[in-house]
Order: C-alpha cells, then sequence, then structure tokens
C-alpha cells in the first residue's frame, strides 16, 4: 500500500535520546536531591540512570515511558513531593530541555510536505512539552497532528494517538507509516494496522526492533530514499 501520511515518535526518532536527554537527566535528579550527588544517583537507580555518566538503561522508565509513569516510579523516593507537583515540575523542565535533531529537520520535513504527505506526531511525553520542542527547532507548523500521553487518546504502545490521527488526517491506517525508535513505538503501529518503521537514533539496536519493523533505518533521513524505492 501507498505511504500517505506518516507519525513520528519524539525523542530518540526526531530528537538523538542520548545527546538531548542526558543532560536534562542529571539537571533534573540533581534537583530533586537538592544538590547531593549521592541521593541524585539512587535516584538514577529507580529510573535506569547512570548520573556518573548521564546515561540511561535500554530497559529504563524514561525511554518509552509517559511522564506520569516516571513520576510514579520516583514518588516513593521523595517523601512529600505531591505527585501533580512532580508532573508539572518534569513537564516544565522537559520543555525546557535543548534538543539535538537526529538530522536537518527543517528540510527533512520541507520535503515530505512537497510531496504531499500527511504528518503527525505521537509521543508519551506530555502535550505541552512536545509543542515546545517542535517550536524550539521551527519545525511546528509542519505537523498536521500533535498528541501527547495527556491529549486524550491513550499512550503507546496502545493504538489511541495513532488511530486519533489516521481519523483526523482522513487516512486509512493501512496507508500510514509509524515511525520510532523503540517497540513501544513499533507495536503501537502493528496494533493500528500501520506500517512500520524503526530508527537507531535512540537506544534500541536493530536486533531489538526488527521482530516489529517493517524496516529499520539509521535515522528519519533515510525514509524519502526507502518510500521511493517501495
Amino acid at each position: 500500500m501507498p505511504i500517505d501520511a506518516l507519525l513520528f515518535d519524539k525523542d530518540g526518532t526526531l530528537f538523538d535520546f542520548a545527546a538531548t536527554w542526558g543532560a536534562f537527566g542529571r539537571a533534573v535528579l540533581l534537583r530533586l536531591a537538592d544538590g547531593d550527588e549521592t541521593r541524585a544517583a539512587e535516584l538514577g537507580q529507580v529510573i535506569g540512570f547512570d548520573l556518573a555518566n548521564s546515561q540511561y538503561s535500554e530497559d529504563s522508565v524514561v525511554i518509552a515511558g509517559t511522564v506520569d509513569e516516571i513520576a510514579e516510579v520516583l514518588l516513593p523516593h521523595l517523601g512529600d513531593v505531591s505527585r501533580d507537583e512532580l508532573v508539572g515540575m518534569l513537564n516544565r523542565e522537559s520543555a525546557q530541555a535543548p534538543q539535538i535533531p537526529a538530522v536537518p529537520l527543517t528540510a527533512f520535513f520541507e520535503e515530505l510536505r512537497n510531496s504531499g504527505k500527511k504528518v503527525g506526531l505521537a509521543t508519551n511525553d506530555g502535550e505541552m512539552p512536545a509543542l515546545e520542542h517542535l517550536a524550539s527547532v521551527g519545525i511546528r507548523d509542519h505537523f498536521d497532528f500533535v498528541a501527547g500521553y495527556d491529549s486524550g487518546h491513550g499512550f503507546k504502545p496502545g493504538p489511541g494517538q495513532l488511530l486519533a490521527f489516521s481519523e483526523h488526517v482522513g487516512i486509512d491506517p493501512s496507508n500510514i507509516a509509524m515511525v520510532g525508535d523503540s517497540l513501544h513505538d513499533l507495536e503501537a503501529g502493528r496494533a493500528a494496522g500501520m506500517t512500520t518503521i524503526g530508527v537507531l537514533t535512540g537506544l534500541a539496536t536493530a536486533e531489538d526492533l526488527a521482530p516489529m519493523a517493517d524496516v529499520v533505518l539509521p535515522d528519519i533521513g533515510h525514509i524519502p530514499g526507502w518510500l521511493a524505492e517501495n
């Protein structure tokens, strides 16, 4: 089936995961620990983050989890901090995190739009930070649809965000590709009946993604060439 629309994950897909979120993770944990590096390192272990090296483990809740899920893991270790306070802080801090594009994004999305493709974003981040991140690199206006975990469509690996995009742009799921760096993204794509494209700008390997991917590419910049050949 021809691909008439593409739905992208954000972190690890549009933006290089390690380059973008390593420094952010360290800064947030130190803030939660009131600057105590030992305490921050202990909190890092809770969410699968190596404070000393600013690196996430492959099974870290941060990689594919929602902000609510990250907060739920941290809350038992934070004393009298409320869930709403923590979620609000995480959303505010993540919205301000400098984003490191995986490829030159403006040219990439201009090429897609000029070819007539509809474009969307489905992220397990919050909608507000997602919009801030797109705007920060000048690509917000290239998107027909943006959904976070809190936009009312559920979150990945469920297919709700993906089916909402399909309905919004009026294109059948079989003519849409879901693009992501994690199994959550690709599982959601399979559940929605979409083509699945894995990319290697997150922490997952090609071997990790292959069982759920129709194709695994080094990064999103290879998508136009792949579409031209298929």
